[in-house]
C-alpha cells in the first residue's frame, strides 16, 4: 500500500495532537521492554510508514519503544518466519497486508502455516483498490469495459505494479469472470503504472485508492469502479464492480499478527489501542479523504477478512494459472 507523502506527514501531525493516556491498566505490565515489530517491506514505503505511525501511537500510549525492523524479501516471508519462530510473548509483532494472503495461497512449501501459526491482533486500515482508465477510453462503466473488450479481443492492455500481487490478481479475476482478455504490460512501481496510465500507454490499472484518487481529481484518469463491496466515502457517485459481477471484492490492508499462543490480554491491549488510533476523528477523518476505510478491528473481525481473501486470491491465482516463484 502507498499513501501520498504529504498525506503521511498530515496523519503523523494529527498523531501528534491525540491524547497520549494509555488506556489500560494492564499496559503498566505489558510492555515492561522494548516491542519489536517485524516489517517485511523496504523503508520509505507505504507500509513502513504505517508502521512508523502506528509504532509511534502504541509508544506514547504503552509506555515502551516499538521498534520498526525491516526484513523486506522473498515477498513477506522472510518477515513471517522471523514473527512465527519468535517466542509467543508479544515482544515479537508482524505487520502483515495482503500479501500474506496471497503467499498462503500462491506458496505451496512455505516452512510454516500462515493460518495455525500467526494469530490475527488488530486491522489498522483497509485501503480500497479501484479500477482506472485513461481518460480516452470509450468506456465509462464496467459493462461498457467489458461490451467493448469483447469487441475488440486482443487489442487492450492493462497494467500492474508487479506481478503476482492484488494489482495483477484484481483484473485477471475480473477478466476471467467477464469472459474478456487483455494483454499485461507490467510496470515496476505503482507510480511507474500510474504514468503509463495516464500517458495512455495502458488501458486499464487496478490500484489503491489513496494513490489514484488525487489523478482522479485533477481529470488524469477516469475512475470507472471500486472493487469494494459498497460505494466508498471518497467516492459516493462511483459505482462497485461488484454491481455488475456479484461477489467482486478486492482491497489492500494491513494490520497487526502475533505469533499463535501470544497471551489474550496482550493481544486485547495492542487491539484497543489499534482502535483508538483509527477511530480518533482526527485520523479516521483524514483517511476516509483518501478513500481508506479506518480499521480498528478487533481479531475476530480480522480473521474472518483474512480468510476471505484467502479464498480470493486462490480464485484468481487457479484463473490466471499463476505459478509460484522458483
Amino acid at each position: 500500500m502507498k499513501l501520498p507523502r504529504r498525506a503521511f506527514l498530515q496523519l503523523a501531525t494529527g498523531i501528534a495532537a491525540l491524547p497520549a493516556v494509555a488506556r489500560f491498566a494492564w499496559a503498566e505490565t505489558y510492555p515492561s521492554r522494548p516491542v519489536h515489530w517485524i516489517v517485511g517491506f523496504t523503508p520509505a514505503g507505504g507500509n513502513d510508514i504505517v508502521a512508523r505511525l502506528m509504532g509511534q501511537w502504541l509508544s506514547e500510549q504503552l509506555g515502551q519503544p516499538f521498534v520498526i525492523e525491516n526484513r523486506p524479501g522473498a515477498g513477506t516471508n522472510i518477515a513471517t518466519e522471523a514473527v512465527v519462530n519468535a517466542p509467543p510473548d508479544g515482544y515479537t509483532l508482524l505487520l502483515a497486508n495482503l500479501a500474506n494472503a496471497i503467499n498462503a495461497t500462491l506458496y505451496e512449501k512455505l516452512k510454516f502455516d500462515f493460518i495455525r501459526d500467526i494469530v490475527p491482533v488488530a486491522g489498522i486500515m483497509r485501503v480500497p483498490l479501484v479500477m482506472e482508465v485513461n481518460p480516452a477510453f470509450p468506456a465509462t462503466t464496467v459493462p461498457e469495459f467489458i461490451a467493448y473488450a469483447k469487441a475488440n479481443p486482443g487489442k487492450l492492455n492493462f497494467t500492474v505494479a508487479g506481478t503476482q500481487n492484488i494489482s495483477h490478481l484484481a483484473p485477471v479475476l475480473l477478466f476471467a469472470r467477464a469472459g474478456i482478455s487483455l494483454v499485461m504490460v507490467p510496470a515496476k512501481s505503482e507510480p511507474q503504472a500510474i504514468s503509463d496510465l495516464i500517458s495512455g500507454q495502458a488501458d486499464l490499472y487496478f490500484g489503491n485508492s489513496s494513490a489514484l484518487l488525487p489523478h482522479v481529481d485533477n481529470d488524469k484518469i477516469r475512475l470507472i469502479a471500486v472493487a469494494t463491496a459498497q460505494r466508498i466515502t471518497a467516492a459516493p457517485n462511483v459505482p462497485s464492480v461488484a454491481e455488475t459481477l456479484p461477489g467482486f471484492e478486492f482491497s489492500s490492508w494491513n494490520g497487526f499478527l502475533a505469533p499463535t499462543g501470544t497471551p489474550e490480554p496482550i493481544i486485547t491491549a495492542i487491539g484497543t489501542e489499534v482502535t483508538a488510533f483509527a477511530k480518533s476523528p482526527e485520523i479516521s477523518d483524514r483517511l476516509s479523504k483518501l478513500g481508506i476505510v479506518p480499521g480498528g478491528l478487533p481479531k475476530e473481525a480480522t480473521e474472518a477478512i483474512f480468510k476471505k481473501d484467502f479464498q480470493s486470491f486462490a480464485a484468481a491465482i487457479k484463473a490466471a494459472g499463476i505459478e509460484p516463484p522458483r
